[in-house]
């Protein structure tokens, strides 16, 4: 398998960031590191091993970027005001970053897909329907998509923005819905061990998807099937061999 370790310097974050690629061809997968986790990460954890197959056919590349959850949504030191603007900065590091990186070195210029588990999820879907023309396609792993999770009821409009269950609700722009309802949308949680507040979210989001008449996969495992990453082994090779098999890996 081709990997490579590299990093680039974000005007954006004011430092280097680091991130990792994985596979020679493909549809770039950009993935979202769990709270606070590292470029090593989805690979420390035996996701990329998981998910081999669709590396060595040519069929996928993953670059797995740093997350600076502890300086954003996770910092509790800080005003909520400052942690969502930290998120809103690296937000626009990864669109744009690393994402006209990305296509630079593989020479992709259509769509991407984005994933990720726990935190990681909810980075994914956020980031989907904040930028569908980037990302045609989610993938997110017992998420949590509500920022109240973070600080309370407290928002301003960078936490609303980035609070998929709110925006979900309000958002008529013809643009946007039409973008999700021609995406890809996989939205999944187990309803074991420490899944509550996904099980609890991932219906709120479905409801707000049926709401607005938006097509979406959402996959509740069963309940010996716990937030911890010897299930998401299983899901992510599951969706991705989902998606090859509709033609949507192209």
């Amino acid at each position: 398998m081709h990997v490579e370790y590299s990093s680039q310097w974000s005007g954006h974050l004011n430092r280097e960031m680091r991130f990792n690629r994985y596979g020679h061809a493909g549809k770039p997968i950009i993935v979202f590191p769990s709270s606070g986790g590292s470029h090593n990460e989805y690979a420390d954890f035996g996701m990329i091993e998981a998910c081999q197959w669709f590396i060595d056919q040519g069929l996928v590349q993953f670059y797995t970027p740093d997350s600076i959850d502890n300086e954003s949504w996770l910092c509790e030191w800080k005003s909520p005001y400052d942690r969502a603007n930290m998120h809103e900065r690296y937000d626009r590091y990864i669109i744009e970053e690393l994402v006209p990186h990305i296509k630079h070195q593989t020479n992709h210029q259509g769509p991407m897909i984005a994933t990720g588990c726990s935190m990681g999820g909810y980075h994914s879907l956020n980031f989907y329907l904040r930028h569908p023309d980037v990302f045609d396609s989610v993938i997110a792993l017992s998420g949590l998509y509500d920022v109240r999770y973070f600080f309370g009821d407290y928002h301003d409009r960078n936490a609303y923005e980035n609070s998929p269950i709110d925006y979900l609700w309000n958002l008529n722009d013809g643009w946007f819905l039409d973008k999700y309802r021609s995406g890809n949308i996989i939205v999944a949680t187990g309803q074991g061990n420490w899944e509550e507040v996904s099980i609890k979210d991932t219906k709120k989001i479905e409801e707000a998807l049926r709401f607005k008449n938006i097509p979406a996969w959402i996959d509740f495992w069963g309940e010996n099937v716990h937030h911890d990453w010897e299930w998401w082994r299983v899901q992510m090779p599951y969706f991705l061999g989902k998606l090859n098999e509709q033609g949507k890996l192209n």
